[in-house]
């Protein structure tokens, strides 16, 4: 293959990968060098994989844009559908029975549809609700993105509470972090960055010795969902508006957590303050004074940046935190049962909620959560919707089969590697409970939208590969 025509394969195997959506700068290309190398076009020290002439095709013609592409962010990048017509219901069917279900046990329910008509090409118990586990996050990011929109930031804010006194107050950013991100990490509001404004207004006015209150009232009811285990204590920080670094003493993920998020949080902004030279005398909870002046704030990178990552990594935590977020965009109070009935409110609304469907959190980790699989992928269909671009993250933050997030590891054996690079899809996983939702290009560049729901199974790890192998086949077909 010569030189010309493998870098034009190069750039195709990305663009349907999807890859270079929702990167940042720095992180760009080892997520690419990933996606090379998943789609068989990139093989150290030997040939690629793929037969050449696979993606020798006239170029598309650029299609001009109404909307210019938001300042230092790409456009959203889908797999360009090059088959004109729908695909067989038939060959689809063959291609999902082909996969043996047994040895995972339990039951499953599925659809399969074509992304561009609607047209089902496939259903296996599909309007019966099933525990969809994380793939749960999808509908509480695609109400966020509703009801907020996808420039929507979050806020941290200083206040002056009065001569000597600040106040910290939280606004719900999930990922407000305790340190400057590095170059090639995702974009964040930081504690230092927040500490640095705050001590730079503090000496305008000649104040260098504080007391700090800090203040995370913006969320209401319980911290933690009763419907939980104790023993997802290391999956989930106890709720708060105010935390930092999600509240992770390790910083990932399982891992231990804070107790108090918010006053954890406090003092790490005070330890901020005093590298800055403001002493900080005393720390405690307060509440801010509503007609206090602001004297620093810190923002988040827009939503739909948020949803991405929530979605790439399967984040409990930043997925209960938008939870609150939906509720308050309602107008409710910042609770997890608000933030449920606000979710099913705004899904309902959208025509993509059934009337047997229940929600019990936003992550996923309520095994109350019932959800059949058809009402999934009529919220990916929405998702795709040109009438819908404020939904288009959900897409777009979707793990890439083989490449990154919580699909990097998955698709390594025979009868499921043909799937990485070109399935897309949300995990979901407890115990008994294996689910995978997403959009797929197969063989002959149709897009096709999925939702495989398994509950009960008997053999965890059979589950986990009977989706791997189910979607590879539809990726694989020829329709």
């Amino acid at each position: 293959m010569g030189l010309r025509r493998t870098v034009v394969a190069a750039v195709a195997v990305l663009a349907l990968a999807g890859v270079v959506t929702g990167l940042v700068s720095g992180a760009f290309a080892t997520a690419a060098s990933r996606g090379l190398h998943a789609s068989g076009l990139w093989v150290d020290g030997g040939a690629p994989t793929v037969a050449p002439g696979t993606f020798d095709q006239p170029p598309a013609t650029p299609t001009p844009s109404s909307s210019p592409s938001r300042a230092g962010l790409p456009r959203p990048v889908l797999p360009a559908a090059t088959a004109s017509r729908v695909p067989s219901a038939d060959a689809v069917a063959a291609r999902v029975d082909a996969v043996d279900a047994q040895e995972m046990g339990g039951r499953f329910s599925a659809e399969v549809a074509d992304l561009r008509t609607g047209e089902v090409l496939y259903r296996h118990r599909a309007g019966s609700p099933a525990i969809p586990a994380s793939t749960t996050k999808l509908l509480t990011s695609a109400a966020a993105l509703s009801l907020l929109g996808p420039e929507h930031v979050f806020t941290t804010d200083v206040v002056r509470a009065g001569a000597g006194r600040i106040v910290l107050v939280g606004g719900g950013d999930p990922y407000l972090a305790g340190r400057t991100p590095a170059d090639g990490a995702p974009a964040a509001a930081s504690l230092p960055a927040l500490a640095a404004a705050t001590a730079t207004a503090l000496r305008k006015a000649g104040t260098t010795e504080v007391t700090l209150g800090y203040d995370d009232s913006l969320f209401s009811g319980p911290a933690w969902n009763p419907r939980w285990p104790a023993g997802y204590a290391d999956q989930v920080t106890p709720v708060s508006a105010l935390w930092v670094d999600e509240g992770r003493t390790a910083g990932v993920s399982p891992g231990p957590r804070v107790e108090d998020p918010a006053g954890e949080a406090a003092r790490a902004f005070a330890k901020a303050l005093e590298k800055r030279g403001v002493e900080v005398t005393r720390t405690r909870e307060a509440e801010a004074p509503a007609s206090a002046p602001r004297l620093a704030r810190v923002t988040s990178p827009p939503l739909e940046q948020v949803v991405q990552r929530l979605l790439l990594a399967s984040d409990n935590d930043a997925a209960e935190v938008l939870l609150r977020q939906v509720a308050l965009a309602a107008d409710a109070e910042g609770s997890t049962a608000a933030g449920t009935r606000a979710v099913r409110r705004t899904l309902d609304r959208l025509g993509v909620w059934p009337d047997d469907a229940r929600l019990a959190d936003g992550s996923g980790l309520a095994r109350e959560t019932r959800v059949p699989a058809d009402a999934l992928v009529d919220l990916l269909r929405l998702a795709a919707d040109p009438d819908h671009p404020e939904l288009r993250a959900v897409l777009t933050g979707l793990p890439v089969a083989g490449v990154e997030g919580s699909l990097r590891h998955r698709y390594t054996d025979e009868a499921s590697r043909a799937g990485r690079g070109l399935v897309r899809g949300k995990t979901g996983t407890l115990t008994g409970v294996h689910a995978l939702a997403g959009y797929l290009r197969t063989q002959d560049g149709t897009q096709l939208a999925y939702a495989f729901l398994v509950n009960d199974a008997t053999d965890d790890y059979a589950a986990k590969l009977w989706l791997d192998r189910v979607s590879a086949a539809l990726s694989r077909c020829g329709c």
